[in-house]
Formats: C-alpha cells, structure tokens, sequence
C-alpha cells in the first residue's frame, strides 16, 4: 500500500497559542457523500503557520520545530517512473483510526486504467479516544479537500495539486489553535478494477479545557483580591476555555507579585494541570502557593553616599522603611520589591534638590539576618547602593521656546539664583507657577522642562531633556526651540588641576507653549436633582473664551463645596478637543449626586438633648434650587426646638444671600438651669471675593431662665459679697427674662474642599455683634475663627483650629445673662469634658457661672480608613476667663472657708444648703495651682451616616489637664471618657 505520511510530531502547548474560540461552524452548500453535512465557520481566521515549501527532490525526516510552531509537513516525492505490473489486489475492507473508520468498495467504480483517485477524506481522533470536544464538522469545514462522489461517477484524481491542498488544509487546522497535535496521512484503497483510491486522514489531538480554577494554599492573600488584580490587568481563565501555558505563567505572576506587595517575597506558585476522570481533554488547574516567611526590613544600609546620612537617606522611603516606633499603623518594616522603584525615585529626587544633580541608586541586595523561631518572618539588612556625584551650583539661567510669555515674566518664577545650589524641587515649583500663568491664557497643553548643560565637567553632554543645544534665541519671541546644529569638532578635554574643582550647571527651561484655546461647550452629566442654573452660577468658565485652566480650577472647587455631588476630580472632569474645531475644547462634568435631604422621624439621646422624639425636615439643596429649608418639631427630657428656616443663596439670580430664621427652643444645663428662647433671625450676604462673603445678621429673642438649680438660687440671695452681680446673671431681678435685639456684620473666607470630609483649604470668619438696639440687654460680642486643613497623603490630613470670643455689657446694662456668658466642654470644643463644664465657678458652691473671655484650639490628624469611614487623632485645649482676669499659663484653685464654722463641700450642692441657710462671714483661700488651659486628646471613629446626613462619632478622651473642673454630676472630672455625637468639631 503506498503511503504519504504527513511528519508528525508530538508538541508541548507554548506561548505564541492564542486563545481559542469554541463556536462551532455553519454547514457549507455542498455535501460529502457518506458523511455527515460539512458545517461553515466565520470566514475570520488566524493565519496558518509557515510550512516548508514543497520541494521537487526527495527530503529526509525533517527535524523537530522550535518551540510555538507547528509541526512541518514533509511532502512526497514525485515517484520514479515504473514499468507496468501485474494489477494489485483489491483491498475489501480497511479499517483505519483504530477502527474508527471502515472503509469499504463504492457503489460505482472509477473507469478502468484511471489514475489514483482520491476516495475518502476525513478527520481522526484516535489519540484521545475517537472522541472530540469541538463538534467534527468544524474541522471539516477548514478541509478544503473534496473526496469523489462515486454515485454520480464523479471521481477527482490525486495529483500534486492534491498534495499541495493537503499542506494547505493542515496550515488552516493548526491556524484555529484548537488542536495540541495534528499529522495527516494517506492510505491507498484498492478497487475491484485495479485503480488506487487515496484515503487522506488527518489525525488530530485537541487541546486540553479548563473546568476549574482553583488557588490552594492562599491565605494572606484572598481569591477574591486575585480575581480583582486579574479583572485589572485584562487577565481571565474562563472556564471551558483551551490551556494557555503563557496566560498560565502570566497568573502565575500576577499572584506572586501580590505576595511580593504585602512582603511575602519567596512565596511559590506552582501552577499543575490534572485531567477531570471520565471527560475528554477536560482538566482542573490549580495553583499551589507556598507563601513562605514575610521578610521584614530590620535596617537599611546606603553603600556609597557620603554627604546625606543613612537616616536622612532612609526617611524620604515611603513604601521600604526600616521598622518605626508606629509601624503598627504604617506599616514600615515589610520589604515590598515592587515599591522599591518609587522609593529610588524618591531618595534620587531629594539629591537632586541638594543640587546632587547625577545622583543615582541601583539596585539593592537582600542581606538575610535570620529567620523567626516559627519560621514565619525573615528578617533582612536592605543594601541600597548609591552614587552621589559632584555637587552642582548654577551658572546660566535661561529660556527657551517662550513666544507668549517674556523671560522676564517667567524668571521671577523659578527661585533659583546664580551661586545658588541646584534643587530641582525650586525647578518643579516654577514650573508649576508657569503651567498656571500659561493655563490663565488658554494654552493648556504648555509642557517645559529643564535642559542641562556642565561646563565644568571634561565632557559637558546636556541632560533633562531632548536636544541639549544652545537656547534658540533670548525666549523672547525667538519662537520653539529647533534642534541643535552641527556638533563642533571635539577637542581634547583639559584636565582639572584641583582635585575640587568648581563644578556649575547651566539650566535653560525649555518651553513648548502649544496653542491657545478656546471653550466651545460646557455640559453637565449626572445632576438628576440639582438644576443645570445652579451648577452655571458656580462655573468661572464661559462657552466663547478663552479655555483659562484656573478659572476651571476654581469652578471645581466652589462645586465641592456645595456638597451637593460627590468630589468632582479625575474622570469626572472631561476636558476634550472639539471635533472639527480649531482651538476650542468643550468641558464635561461628570456629577454624582448626593443626598442632602435628610428626613428624620424617631427617637434618640445625645449630650445636648438627652432622650428625645423628634421629626424634622432638613435640605440644602430644596427642590434642586440650592436652596435652604429647614423644619423641625422636637420634643425631649432635656430639649425642645421649634423651627423652620428658608436661604436664598443667589437672591434675584444675583450672589446675594437672603434668609429667615423662626424658631421656639427650650434647652436644660445640667445642674444649673433650663434656658427657653423664641424669636427669629435673619441673614443677608455679598460677595467679597473668591471664595469669600460677607453678612449682616440681625435677630431678636426673648429669653427666659426657669428651673434654676437650689444652688444658684441660694448663692445669689446670700452671697452677694462673693459675686454681687450673680442675681442679675440669673434675672433674679427682672422676672427671669431677657430682650435681646442684637445686629452684626461677620466676614467668612472659605476654601475647604468638602464640607462633611475636609482634606485641604482654609476657612477664616470673623463677626462682631451689638446687642442694644432694642429690647433691654446691651453688650459687644466680637470673635474670629481661623481653620486650617493640609493634605499629607491620599489618606491622610491634618487639620488645625483656634478660636477666640470676647462678650462685654455696655450701657445700662451691669452684668451679663448667664446664657450669653462663655463656656467650654463637650463634643464641638474640648472633646473629653462635659458640655459647659469650663468655666469660671462661683467659690463658695463650685458652680459653673461663665466668662466673658474664650480661648480654644483644636488639632486633628485624619486617615480614611475605608469608604466613609474616618480614624481622627485629637488634641484640644481651651480656658474661659471673666472680667478682670486675663489669659494665662496657670490658675490659682480656691475655695471658700468660714473660719470657725463648717467648710462647704465643693462639689455637694446639698452640703452646701446647710452653710448658705446659715451664713457667716467667710473667707476665699489659695488651694492648689495649676495648668490655666484644660487640655483633652484620643481618637474618634467618625463615618458619614445617610440616613442623618452628617458624621456620626464615637468618641474615646482622655483629659490629662481637668484639675478644678466638675462634671456636670457635679464630680470632678475624670480622666478617661466615652461618648458618641454626631457633625464635626470644626
């Protein structure tokens, strides 16, 4: 039987395998006779492989294929000619693909003397059972040869045309990617008459599909973190789908790099493939982790560097640090070789603005000191090299490609004199400034860069940026910079006599300006609530001119402050250059709505109101207008308000604020008395700059002082030696109330970013209120507010406060009520001491009688935990102070004692009854001295709440300066507390 084999070779899955697709093929329009209809594909196929070409002279067994190409074909040779013989047998039956097929005679039989023919083609799948996982007539499909058709005597001959067809046909199976092996073959079937009938099987092995994906061993790091990083970077193993050893190795690397991130720097993945029992090419692949010890920075040591220490070296790491007395919140001391390229930026920078301008640090070495005794940390020395370089002052300072912008507009810029050491951090500023001025003029694509030139070096090449040549022109119109001309011949480099030898930069800022644009449109996506009028009233940008970058700047953040959208930064700023336009960009904003109607009905407890029902209605953003409503029924234990209030920010579409307040609220101190107020208020404001307005408020309130604590009543009817004008403070004298019609000019600057979660910006406000103009109370109330937010890091601010308040009566008026008097303490002012518990005291009961004078500070450290969620490091500290005393470092602690009678219990109003219902003459004595300021720190949880639509709290204080303060149980302070509240301190 003469045979043409087709090479074949067993291959191992590669890389260069794309992924496969499974969609079976569409049926052709013509049939084979004796098998199933062929099914059609889509005609978009990946390319075949190259094959040898066919050669006319017989070819020796060819050699194994380098790895990702197919197996080569080895076509036949033309066979020598033959004297004729006698005829052959004919053949019967033959069973080919271990039986798969059993080929049998036609119906009819070729003419007699014919030439071969080809009779049968077919796939076979003998390698894996006869079985395939992708339908058959697929295969068939990419066949293009066709057998004969012997019921209508129609017989195609075998020829070399044939053969070419044959390696044609085996390009394209191997080009579906479907198949791990793939050798055709031909068989000669012998007719009854003596003709030789080819049967052509193509004998294939499919590859292997994946059932399921598995991680075993993963334990620091979750499966649902690798399938996150996968979904990331565009890397997914479906199920279902063929093996791919490179996409394999990829995954491999994904989860490695993982481990490497959170320090686990000699953990294994060790990806195995195993065949599902009972399924055809089907397997389970799974990644076996060995995590191995976490390594753990224990020092690192800089190899080289001379002029900046270790320690200052190590510091300006972010990610790769030696271990710190706060690791436990930073994290330092884990060894994360992903970071360390950032953390190598980050220590060449700091050269470089040392004026080290040729600084460079390579790669570093893992010294192993030990491992843990459970084997679970490795601790290493990090051996960083460095190479400092010569110390570089500048010489030239020059500009370039300026044509918009003068030099001598921009010099004043760059804070870099000759003399000066180079510090590229001065450079970057600079350019910042520029970016600025040339944004403020439309050219928003403006991009410079230092280019540097050493003139005290041998060999002086330019670095910093391309084309390190001579300033094209003084900057002054001179337009871009070209590129350099000839080079000049080299001449031999004069060698430096002193071994330090002044060494000189000459920085000349090369400056691509582009072109000037334009705004063509503004639109805004995404405020389903807020109307399109409200957000144009707050843009600075305007559809016409010019495209000023700081105007949109300034746009964004008057939007933040709002509060009616999550932030607006990154994406959600769409700036894109007009289609078809010359110039002109159109600006889209992206705006996310949030809620800013918070609808309460329920019940609760507080420092301030204690137990309390309340149903209250509160938008700043009322029907999408940015109006102010507000409505509130509330009745408590300790509280009761009454109010409604309406604010017209842009009153007439003009910036002008315009508001009424009306309100009836009765609220109980603790211990001391129950203040019920009702009146009403209203606003009016301008603007008085960017992002500064000023107000004029006026209100008028009744306010009567009820339930006055046993104590206060008898120490005004009997002590008038101690404190004379205690009675009129109660309104012992004037039927327990007060008239209080009180206007005042107040002056607010606000730029902090977010009104509920502030990262940046300063807020300042400052107000002065007479109170006289009417009613029967007159006094002076001025005070300012100063606030201060700075961000450290995407996670991290700091925030700062310090308030001060002065109140005096004037006039008729002799003493102040007690409800305009000053105080300190609780959760919006010194965060570990009860409400109004600072304060100055009456000496004989201890009872807390106010100031007229205030001092407060307040620092927070804050760090986004997750989402809403805030952790907020705290220190507050504040003194109130009366008439006739001033602000001061320490107090004297006194108290009251009446020599030879009974001495009052500070603290026990009812110890105290007994003395003052038997007055004798007493005497106020020194007890202790101490700190003036009462100080309070800890932490706080504070996470925003929706449904309340503010910051809730949990608060944990400790108060480490509260000598001479009482709790509002009349107990001395203590030093440890607990609370929760809801809003911001500042």
């Amino acid at each position: 039987m003469l045979k043409l084999r087709v090479y074949l070779l067993a291959f191992a899955l590669s890389a260069a395998c794309a992924t496969h697709a499974g969609a079976q093929a569409p049926s052709p329009a013509s049939t084979t006779e004796g098998l199933p209809p062929v099914p059609s594909i889509p005609a978009s196929q990946a390319p075949a492989p190259a094959v040898p070409p066919q050669q006319p002279s017989p070819t020796p067994p060819l050699p194994s294929p380098p790895a990702g190409q197919p197996p080569a074909v080895q076509p036949r040779s033309p066979a020598p000619a033959q004297t004729p013989g006698p005829p052959r047998e004919a053949t019967g039956t033959l069973a080919l693909c271990n039986g798969m097929y059993q080929i049998g005679p036609p119906s009819k039989l070729p003419p007699t003397g014919s030439g071969p023919v080809i009779y049968q083609v077919g796939p076979c799948f003998a390698k894996q059972g006869g079985l395939s996982v992708i339908d058959a007539n697929t295969y068939l499909y990419y066949i293009q040869l066709r057998p004969s058709i012997p019921s209508q005597d129609r017989w195609i001959p075998y020829t070399d045309t044939t053969e070419d067809q044959i390696v044609k046909d085996f390009k394209a199976l191997w080009g579906t990617n479907f198949l791990d092996d793939l050798s055709a073959e031909t068989y000669d079937y012998v007719f009854a008459n003596g003709v030789v009938g080819k049967v052509i099987l193509y004998n294939m092995e499919e590859r292997q599909r994946v059932k399921i994906v598995d991680y075993v061993g993963s334990k620091k790091v979750e499966q649902s973190k690798i399938d996150e990083e996968l979904k990331k970077q565009n890397i997914q193993i479906r199920l279902d789908s063929f093996i791919d050893e490179g996409l394999v190795r990829r995954v491999t690397g994904v989860v490695h790099d993982l481990y490497a991130e959170k320090g686990y720097e000699y953990a294994e993945v060790k990806p195995e493939i195993k065949p599902v029992a009972g399924g055809t090419k089907i397997v389970n692949l799974t990644f076996n982790i060995s995590e191995g010890p976490k390594v753990k920075i224990r020092s690192i040591d800089f190899i080289g560097n001379k002029a900046i220490s270790d320690g200052t070296l190590g510091r300006k790491m972010k990610e790769n640090k030696a271990p710190g007395f706060l690791k436990f919140i930073t994290g330092a001391g884990t060894y994360k070789e992903a970071k360390f390229e950032d953390d190598a930026e980050k220590v060449v920078g700091y050269y470089r603005e040392q004026g080290y301008v040729k600084a460079r640090v390579g790669q570093p070495e893992l010294k192993v000191l030990e491992d843990s005794k459970d084997g679970k940390n490795r601790f290493i020395e990090l051996q960083v090299p460095v190479t400092e370089g010569e110390r570089y002052r500048v010489n030239e300072f020059n500009f370039a490609g300026n044509t918009v912008v003068k030099s001598a507009g921009l010099r004043p810029l760059f804070k870099l004199d000759k003399g000066d050491w180079y510090n590229e951090k001065l450079i970057r500023k600079g350019l910042d400034k520029a970016r600025e001025l040339y944004g403020s003029g439309g050219y928003f694509e403006f991009v410079g860069y230092p280019d540097l030139a050493f003139p005290s070096d041998p060999a002086a090449p330019a670095t910093g940026g391309p084309a390190g040549g001579p300033a094209n022109g003084d900057g002054d119109g001179a337009g871009p910079a070209g590129p350099p001309g000839p080079a000049a011949p080299a001449s031999p480099a004069k060698p430096t006599t002193k071994a330090n030898a002044k060494a000189v930069v000459d920085v000349t800022m090369r400056m691509e300006e582009g072109k000037q644009y334009f705004v063509h449109r503004i639109t805004f996506v995404g405020n389903t609530t807020t109307r399109d009028n409200v957000i144009r009233r707050e843009v600075r940008l305007f559809e016409g001119n010019v495209f000023n970058t700081e105007a949109l700047k300034y746009s964004v953040r008057r939007l933040n402050q709002l509060g009616y959208f999550k932030n607006l930064e990154g994406e959600a700023i769409d700036v894109q250059k007009t289609p078809n336009a010359e110039n002109q960009v159109d600006v889209k904003l992206k705006l996310e709505e949030q809620n800013r109607n918070q609808v309460t009905f329920g019940a609760g407890v507080s420092q301030y109101e204690g137990f309390f029902g309340q149903l209250a209605f509160q938008t700043s953003n009322f029907m999408g207008r940015g109006e102010t409503f507000s409505v509130s029924l509330q009745q408590g234990n300790r509280a009761k308000n009454y109010q409604v209030g309406f604010t017209e920010p842009f009153l007439f579409d003009r910036p002008i604020t315009a508001g009424v307040d009306v309100f009836n609220q009765e609220i109980q101190y603790l211990g001391a008395y129950t203040q019920a107020s009702k009146g009403a208020t209203t606003v009016w404001g301008f603007p008085a700059g960017p992002f500064s307005r000023f107000f004029v408020n006026y209100s008028y309130q009744n306010v009567r002082v009820k339930d006055l604590n046993p104590a206060y009543l008898q120490a005004a009817t009997f002590s008038n030696t101690n404190n004379p004008f205690l009675a009129d403070s109660l309104l012992l004298n004037q039927g327990g109330e007060r008239r209080i019609s009180k206007i005042g000019p107040s002056y607010v600057y606000n730029t902090v970013d977010n009104p509920i979660f502030p990262t940046t910006g300063r807020r300042f406000s400052a107000s002065f209120d007479l109170a006289g103009l009417g009613g029967n109370s007159n006094f002076i109330n001025p005070k300012a507010e100063a606030v201060w937010y700075k961000q450290q890091t995407h996670r991290t601010s700091v925030g700062f406060r310090a308030a001060v308040e002065y109140i005096t009566p004037y006039g008729s008026t002799q003493q102040l009520p007690i409800f305009e008097k000053l105080f300190l303490g609780g959760e919006y002012s010194i965060r570990g001491f009860d409400i109004r518990s600072i304060g100055t005291r009456d000496p004989a009961t201890q009872l807390v009688i106010g100031g007229n004078k205030s001092l407060l500070f307040n620092a927070e450290y804050l760090i986004s935990i997750a989402g809403p969620v805030r952790l907020v490091l705290f220190a507050d500290a504040g003194q109130v102070r009366d008439q006739g005393e001033h602000f001061a470092w320490k107090e004297t602690l006194t108290r009251q004692v009446t020599p030879g009678g009974l001495t009052p219990f500070a603290g026990d109003v009812f110890q105290v009854l007994p003395f003052l219902r038997n007055p004798l003459p007493s005497v106020t004595v020194p007890v202790d001295e101490v700190a003036a300021f009462k100080v309070s720190t800890g932490a706080e949880i504070r996470f925003f709440m929706p449904v309340l639509n503010v910051p809730f709290r949990l608060i944990f204080a400790m108060n480490p300066s509260r000598a001479g303060v009482l709790d509002n149980n009349f107990q001395p302070e203590k030093q440890y507390k607990f609370r929760f509240a809801v809003g911001t301190t500042f």
